[in-house]
């Protein structure tokens, strides 16, 4: 292999460094196909509707806990949505014999 068939190979690797980081950038970017929130969408203000209620005062804690915090139980709080789909495969499951 003589030297000037070898220059395209030494000219492809910066060359194709360069087209892999702006091919990149532009799928990630998205630069042409970005939505300009602020001009583009209207968002309807309103007033705050609602009342203020003091609910309790606390004073000169030391406590180092919340009383009724989750950090144990923490899944107790969560509550799932069951879809149609996931009831029936559930119920399946439960009709199936072990």
């Amino acid at each position: 292999m003589s030297d000037e068939n070898g220059l395209w190979l030494l000219a492809a690797g910066p060359l194709g460094a360069t087209a892999l980081y702006w091919g990149l950038y532009r799928f990630y970017r998205n630069t042409d196909k970005s939505h300009a929130f602020e001009r583009e969408t209207t968002v309807e203000a309103t007033p705050v509707t609602g009342t203020d209620t003091k609910v309790g005062t606390v004073k000169g804690t030391q406590a180092t806990r919340i009383r009724g915090d989750n950090l144990r139980d923490y899944r107790t709080r969560v509550r799932r949505v069951v879809s149609a789909d996931t009831r029936a495969a559930q119920d399946d499951r439960r009709d199936a014999p072990d």
